[in-house]
């Protein structure tokens, strides 16, 4: 083999593989003398790889950690699994799956040929993950999309669907991506609304970055983390006002009661009837979940806020069967 750079690859392909390789045979299987492993060696250690070597009657080399982490060589297979794998933990924000397994993938994504990202795509949409919590996922491409335009600093646009399901677009400047170990989220200047905003990634959509690059804004908050969390108390008490609930049931108030929290007690009215008064906090996002999880007829007579999305979350599933 007397192409250097190609030799070297290989080399370092070979010294990857966790054990000690006598220069005979590295020389055996790269077709060339131990002299020129040995120059190959050096090569190798100028470029920053620890190549360890023994003394012997056989020496041999093996590769070793060192205070700093060179450039590593994958294979096809490697390639393959640690995208898979990236894909899948950053997906389902993995709670220990933070931004630098994001900013991970969006490297290796860029680098990774054709035929081995058909594979990717290939695995990763033959699997089905099994999910937690209200099964929100978030596409890898999102991530890797967004990711690229926080680090670049570069403007991005994207559609965003709000929790009352009304669809925006938005252009922002990406400060950070965070993750709850829930979901991910993204903390960004909205040009827009002339303020900061946090956007929940698995409601984003068509994202891409424009090109235009920004300097980073101060944040109100000091850091990312402090902001998400002040953000969401903030939207969590504008969603606490008081409702006042008055649901009829077609079933049993035992069965409607076992279904509920303890302060949603209905009262019976029949003995396959009941009915719910109350005054609540609850969101109307909430209650409409656990109303549509209720396997009995029932009516709404109030609150206003309560029908309404109701009506728009049965025209949304009806549409979805169409």
């Amino acid at each position: 083999m007397t192409d250097t750079p190609a030799r070297l690859l290989n080399l370092l392909s070979l010294l990857q593989t966790p054990r000690e390789w006598p220069g005979s045979e590295l020389a055996d299987r790269l077709s060339v003398s131990p002299r020129t492993i040995r120059r190959d060696i050096d090569r190798l250690r100028d470029l920053g790889y620890p190549v360890e070597a023994t003394k012997g009657a056989v020496g041999g080399y093996r590769l070793v950690a060192g205070a700093a982490m060179p450039p590593l060589l994958l294979d096809d297979e490697e390639a393959v699994a640690i995208a898979v794998g990236l894909r899948a933990g950053a997906g389902h924000a993995i709670e220990g799956v933070d931004e630098a397994s994001v900013r991970a993938l969006a490297k290796l994504e860029q680098v990774l040929p054709t035929r081995l990202r058909h594979r990717v795509s290939t695995l990763q949409n033959a699997t089905l993950p099994l999910t937690h919590g209200d099964g929100a996922t978030v596409a890898p491409s999102t991530l890797t999309a967004l990711a690229g335009a926080v680090t670049g600093r570069e403007r991005l646009r994207f559609g965003y669907r709000a929790g009352d399901g009304a669809e925006t677009k938005r252009l922002v400047e990406p400060y950070r991506l965070v993750s709850t170990g829930r979901r991910w989220y993204l903390v960004a200047y909205d040009l827009g609304r002339e303020d900061w905003r946090t956007f929940r990634v698995d409601r984003v959509s068509d994202p891409f970055a424009t090109g235009a690059r920004f300097t980073p804004r101060e944040l109100p908050e000091g850091n990312e983390a402090a902001y998400l969390v002040s953000s969401m108390n903030r939207a969590q008490r504008e969603r606490e006002t008081e409702l006042d609930l008055d649901i009829e049931f077609s079933a049993p108030a035992e069965a409607v009661a076992a279904r509920f929290p303890a302060h949603l007690a209905p009262v019976a009215t029949g003995p396959d009837s009941c009915r719910l008064r109350a005054r609540v906090t609850d969101s109307v996002e909430w209650l409409a979940i656990r109303l549509a999880l209720l396997d009995a007829p029932f009516k709404v007579h109030t609150p206003t806020p309560l029908r309404t999305h109701l009506h728009t979350l049965a025209t949304r599933l009806t549409t979805a069967l169409e």
